[in-house]
């Protein structure tokens, strides 16, 4: 009895991870405070970074909000899961739907008490960012282009709670949040190819079920062509340090995965090529620790001072 008590638990356990995809919330919280450190305060030592409780607030916030949205994105998916992620979706039936209902409000109501916290234009932030969310889920990602639009501004939101707190306005931070909305756009419009027959099978409108897949993957290859130039214009700042290599790196990728998309025509194939994006992503998170080695050993000497 204490065995099968246990794996229940166990099954639970990665039932809520996989619901609120606990891997993009660690990552999530990493993004948020390297991008705290190393792009929008490289002036302040890591201590005052690391215990700013309006910081730790903002974060907090983001997380609860944003594990949320993944509930009620996954509790309106279910049909459309169950034919494009069986896996995912058998886990994700080991808790109820009434059960993750009464979990996203639980979720948004203690994302708003950390905005609350922090300022009331934050709280009206954060209310404001739960109600996209929830009218995405219901209503906007049903539609073509308005439903990869909205995906990709409610991703990089996040970023800009942080952005705005610190109120760091340079024209590089712009650029670069620029390059990770062009990539997040094309990463979502790939996810929509992969998904393609569960869209269909729920009368989802998206893009490659309006315009076919042939129009998406032009869009596509059209994006990673802009977002190319940006990056070369990226190169002609030097206050990007060693993250040139990483944009280097993000070149090549990029040329591969034009190249791959417009062979592509399986669902394995988009599979791939969306966890490539998702990999860059994350590699371009990482690589802030690189950005300036100088400023995290200057941060790391003034603690030890």
């Amino acid at each position: 009895m204490g065995t099968s008590k246990a794996k229940q638990l166990l099954l639970k356990f990665l039932s809520l991870f996989s619901a609120v995809r606990g891997y993009n919330i660690l990552v999530l919280i990493a993004a948020q405070y390297l991008v705290a450190i190393f792009v929008f305060s490289p002036t302040k030592s890591l201590t005052k970074i690391l215990f700013d409780s309006h910081l730790l607030f903002v974060v907090l916030a983001t997380v609860f909000v944003i594990a949320g949205g993944y509930i009620i994105n996954n509790f309106y998916d279910v049909k459309v899961d169950k034919i494009n992620r069986p896996l995912k979706s058998s886990i994700d039936n080991h808790i109820k739907q009434a059960t993750k209902l009464r979990l996203y409000f639980l979720l948004n109501f203690i994302g708003f008490g950390f905005g609350v916290l922090i300022s009331l234009r934050a709280a009206l932030f954060f209310a404001l960012y739960i109600f996209a969310i929830w009218f995405y889920s219901h209503k906007l990602k049903k539609h073509p282009f308005i439903g990869v639009l909205s995906a990709t501004v409610l991703t990089v939101l996040p970023f800009f709670a942080v952005f705005v707190y610190f109120g760091n306005f340079h024209k590089i931070i712009f650029m670069y949040a620029g390059f990770l909305f062009l990539v997040i756009m094309v990463r979502q419009l790939i996810k929509d190819l992969q998904n393609i027959k569960g869209a269909i099978a729920n009368n989802y409108s998206t893009f490659p079920v309006v315009y076919g897949e042939k129009k998406t993957k032009q869009l596509a290859i059209f994006l990673l062509g802009f977002t190319s130039i940006l990056v070369v214009i990226l190169f002609r700042y030097a206050a990007i340090g060693s993250m040139q290599y990483f944009f280097y790196f993000a070149l090549v990728v990029l040329l591969i995965v034009g190249i791959y998309l417009w062979q592509s025509n399986t669902r394995n194939d988009y599979r791939i090529l969306h966890n490539i994006l998702k990999l860059l992503l994350l590699f371009g998170v990482v690589c802030l620790l690189f950005s300036d080695t100088s400023l995290l050993l200057d941060k790391v000497i003034n603690r030890l001072n």
